[in-house]
């Protein structure tokens, strides 16, 4: 594209389309973001939990000796 190609005018949705083909859009990268932000959250808690639940079950066997 040349620098006054904008004053010809034309298919924007065309040409943005081979102009930025290829690339993420600001959503695509937005919900990949969250996605992962969602996967590592998830993951911390899942941790979270196990150690919460390891911890009941040393003291239950304290408890119960």
């Amino acid at each position: 594209m040349g620098a006054f190609d904008w004053i010809k005018g034309g298919n924007d949705r065309q040409a943005a389309a081979t102009t930025y083909a290829g690339r993420e859009s600001a959503t695509e990268r937005k919900e990949r973001k969250e996605r992962t932000e969602t996967r590592q959250r998830r993951a911390k808690d899942v941790a979270a939990s196990s150690r919460a639940g390891e911890a009941w079950e040393a003291q239950e066997r304290r408890r119960t000796r």
